[in-house]
């Protein structure tokens, strides 16, 4: 396994082992897909995360391949779980998602009105 490798590998571990010590208890690493590829984490119906642990953050694409694997799943919801330099817990970690994807989540919460219904 190259290095590279075993450092997403390890990033995705921690994520999984976070959520589930933050009661997400059925959060697990998926498997590699290929082209149709669906996340790194799974566990949490209708949500896709993408973990990321590189020396050059790269928002942009890391919004689109997250869309694509959201797309994929047929997921509700994707978002980029990036590892922050400097800080080893995914707690201290960034979490992209598009503007669109955190109404949806404020929506479902019940914070706001869901998108299109009057206020």
């Amino acid at each position: 396994m190259s290095a590279s490798k075993r450092k997403g590998t390890g990033w995705e571990t921690a994520v999984v082992d976070y959520l589930r010590a933050n009661g997400v208890p059925y959060a697990e690493r998926r498997t590699l897909n290929g082209a149709k590829d669906r996340g790194d984490v799974a566990g949490i119906p209708g949500v896709v995360i993408e973990c990321k642990n590189e020396r050059a953050i790269t928002l942009a694409e890391y919004a689109d391949e997250t869309e694509t694997e959201r797309r994929n799943d047929q997921a509700a919801v994707g978002v980029a779980w990036i590892k922050r330099r400097g800080k080893g817990s995914p707690g201290d970690a960034y979490v992209l998602m598009t503007g669109e994807q955190l109404v949806q989540l404020l929506a479902a919460a019940g914070y706001i009105p869901t998108p299109g219904t009057p206020r």
